[in-house]
């Protein structure tokens, strides 16, 4: 926001048949300091209609169009132009700790660009360590944002680093790249360089800054990928009752069967969703709740395993267990010949669930497989749940969402029936220490200790 992208748009802007309009989407101003209007468009109109000022900018311009976008400036704008692969995308990076400082002084000293040295101001901010890592996560994570979207759609970026805008070789290459034959003689130096000093020099606490930094993650060292494919809000899946303004996300393999009958004492369940009709209902239900069930997850692993084997919901298990795991699973319908083969089929079940989790298979991910947190984070795309409440105290939390909403604690109906054999009767710390492997990220997300029997 200060002299590295007004130098480089100074630039850019040297180039015959290239325009940029400097912050055309700043929530507080349009293109320039002291702007209150472009292309006939007010502040108020652009922020209206950002769709109509992005065709004006095109109209109004000879040749190519452009302007500079922050990662707090218009997210409807974001979404127009990065998936459109006619829009040449330049991407301008910093090293994180002197962008920070560079803000903190432009906040202080509010002086965002220089032409004159004379009128140089000088302050030595505070280094705030909270407020330096929550600006570096939100800057990763717009950049994460970007490449994604880059990636998917299939188009790349001219990347350029903060010290490489003095480079007039680089800056013509950024010409080739955007299509035009004009190249740069030589530099602008309209917009001068504001604090060049090294960084601790830069601020009042240089010592609290060194030992702030030393925690900071740069590498993300405690990070570990997830493989897990993300997931949609699975809207046909919720489940309301006609006479209860309350609404259930199931969490697959959770106790969906028995949260049915709760609600179904209500009154009628109804029909699945859509994303109209949830609506529709949703307004028709001022106060109500939505809510999904956390079960631990050895136990949610061991009811999506026997589940399996009375339904067979995915055929292509049963041929990947026999071929990668050598392990047969008696045809569907019929059972183990004895507890221990039993035990044994679930232990390679969970097995065969942490390779898939951790991305290390060609199986699609069913629900029943997926993490709790990862189908959650589904949910979270439409819309989170209001409560998410805990197996082992589940009427107690629906008694809470009862009282919430205002209507009667009906008794909760009693669990359906056990598999062939309970978990507690196979239960050892083998199956704990297979389940945690395969599902830890529930177990830390959620704080779930050992199974209780």
């Amino acid at each position: 926001m200060r002299t590295g992208s007004n130098f480089l748009e100074a630039n850019i802007n040297q180039l015959p048949g290239v325009h940029s309009y400097g912050e055309a989407f700043n929530p507080y101003l349009i293109g320039g300091e002291g702007n209150d209007g472009l292309f006939g468009f007010s502040l108020a109109a652009r922020d209206a209609d950002p769709a109509s000022f992005l065709r004006s900018m095109r109209a109004h311009t000879k040749g190519l169009a452009g302007f500079r976008f922050f990662s707090d400036h218009d997210a409807r704008v974001f979404d127009l132009v990065v998936d459109d692969p006619t829009c040449a995308k330049i991407i301008l990076t910093r090293n994180q700790l002197e962008s920070y400082i560079s803000w903190k002084i432009a906040t202080e000293s509010d002086q965002w660009w220089l032409a004159d040295t004379k009128h140089l101001q000088t302050v030595r901010p505070r280094f705030d360590l909270a407020e330096f890592q929550a600006r570096l996560d939100a800057t990763q994570a717009f950049q994460r944002k970007l490449v994604h979207r880059l990636q998917i759609s299939g188009q790349t970026a001219f990347y350029i680093d903060y010290d490489d805008v003095l480079d007039l070789e680089v800056l013509n290459g950024l010409a080739a790249f955007l299509g035009v034959e004009a190249r740069l003689p030589k530099l602008n130096f309209d917009f001068k360089k504001q604090n060049p000093e090294a960084v601790a020099d830069k601020v009042l606490n240089p010592k609290e800054m060194q030992a702030g930094l030393a925690r900071v993650d740069w590498f993300s060292i405690h990070h570990t990928p997830n493989f897990e494919p993300r997931r949609q809000a699975a809207v046909p899946q919720y489940v309301a009752s006609e006479g209860a303004p309350l609404l259930f996300m199931p969490l697959k393999s959770g106790p969906e069967a028995r949260l049915r009958k709760w609600l179904q004492s209500y009154g009628a369940l109804l029909p699945g969703f859509d994303r109209q009709s949830l609506r529709k209902w949703k307004v028709a239900h001022p106060g109500l709740r939505s809510f999904a069930v956390l079960r631990h997850p050895l136990a949610r692993a061991y009811a999506a395993y026997c589940d399996y084997l009375e339904k067979d919901w995915m055929p292509e298990l049963r041929l990947h267990l026999a071929e990668v795991h050598k392990f047969i699973l008696p045809p569907k319908g019929q059972g183990f010949a004895s507890a221990d083969e039993f035990r044994a089929g679930f232990k390679v079940f969970l097995e065969l669930s942490r390779h898939m989790l951790n991305g290390r298979t060609g199986l699609k991910m069913p629900p029943q497989i997926a993490t709790q947190g990862a189908l959650l984070q589904g949910f979270g795309q439409l819309q989170a749940p209001d409560h998410l409440l805990r197996e082992d105290r589940l009427a107690e939390g629906l008694g809470f969402l009862a009282a919430e909403t205002g209507i009667a604690a009906n008794p909760l109906p009693r669990e359906p029936e056990s598999p062939p054999y309970a978990l507690a009767d196979l239960y050892g710390p083998d199956l704990e220490e297979f389940g945690f492997e395969a599902y830890w990220r529930d177990y830390e997300a959620f704080g779930f200790q050992e199974w209780r029997r």
